[in-house]
């Protein structure tokens, strides 16, 4: 267990490393796992919103629905994997997407890889998270 949260959700960080910035470097974790699909910008009538910042809030907030209803919060998330088409994109909107992920998601920080592809299969979006959750025994 985590020694500062009592959770059996544990955050890795091996001696001697530099510790993270809004992510972790890896978790172990036991429980009932919960994963999401690549999670894309859009919201129920299938529309995407405009610009990064803005399909990143309704990624997120797709994400935690997604979450919901198997059980899973923001709390139990362990690792996302976020596809951006555009990484400049993504870099200079770096204060907006802390702000908005804390929102949305709160203070957590899971294990986290950032890949730019060139395309999504959904035209509109310009990102698309996986993520992962594991609700504790």
């Amino acid at each position: 267990m985590d020694a500062r949260t009592s959770s059996p959700i544990k955050i890795l960080q091996p001696e001697g490393w530099p510790r993270p910035k809004g992510y972790a470097n890896g978790i172990s974790a036991r429980g009932q796992l919960v994963v999401t699909a690549g999670i894309v910008g859009w919201d129920t009538n299938g529309n995407f919103k405009r610009g990064f910042v803005e399909q990143l809030r309704q990624v997120l907030q797709n994400t935690v629905e997604v979450l919901r209803e198997g059980g899973a919060e923001p709390r139990h998330i362990i690792r996302m994997t976020w596809y951006v088409v555009d990484r400049q994109q993504y870099l200079s909107s770096l204060a907006e997407i802390g702000q908005v992920y804390r929102e949305v998601i709160g203070k957590v920080f899971p294990a986290m890889a950032v890949v730019q592809v060139t395309a999504l299969v959904e035209e509109d979006a310009l990102l698309e998270i996986e993520t992962m959750a594991v609700i504790p025994d």
